[in-house]
């Protein structure tokens, strides 16, 4: 299982950015492991212990924000595509196969 936490929380004052990195701090303490900004995700080993992070996220909750929480399966998570920044129909034609030499 995967537990994922998903904010978008306030950073205009000072007491904002507090809250926030706080928040930040609490997930990194609790396991969770940056995915994307906003974005932190924690593998589990069962339903059960995905609970108790999910209890334990919403236990340090800040009181402004959007947070989001999610579980997934190791499957569903697994079927995720994932670019960085690439075209990947385009880097396909650019680079094409490989050509190897035999001498």
């Amino acid at each position: 299982m995967w537990v994922l936490v998903l904010f978008d929380l306030p950073t205009e004052t000072k007491r904002d950015r507090k809250i926030y990195a706080d928040f930040r701090k609490n997930l990194l303490k609790d396991g969770f492991i940056m995915f994307q900004f906003s974005i932190y995700l924690r593998h589990c080993m069962s339903i059960e212990n995905a609970t108790v992070h999910t209890k334990r996220v919403r236990s340090f909750l800040p009181s402004k924000g959007h947070i989001g929480i999610m579980t997934i399966t190791d499957k569903q998570f697994g079927a995720m595509e994932i670019f960085s920044g690439k075209n990947p129909d385009k880097d396909a034609k650019k680079t094409g196969g490989q050509q190897l030499e035999l001498f």
